[in-house]
């Protein structure tokens, strides 16, 4: 599973980035996470309003932090 945070690196990014990631040790699930700060890359992944989260390609979530607990329900339904 590939999982991208899209964001310029701003606070709330950093703290979506946060609960991605214990989102998956939660769960014990083994992602490629990266952090996505190019416009330019943003744009192409059909992002509008950071921060967003791709997971697979498909923008999840977009313009808000997501909480740990959405985001285990959200990875959960995908495995």
């Amino acid at each position: 599973m590939k999982i991208q945070i899209a964001g310029p690196g701003c606070p709330n990014c950093q703290n979506t980035e946060r609960n991605v990631i214990d989102a998956c040790a939660a769960l014990d699930l083994a992602a490629d996470i990266s952090h996505v700060t190019n416009i330019a890359d943003i744009l192409d992944l059909g992002v509008m309003r950071t921060p967003a989260v791709v997971i697979d390609g498909e923008v999840v979530i977009s313009g808000r932090v997501p909480t740990v607990s959405e985001l285990k329900n959200m990875l959960v339904n995908r495995v």
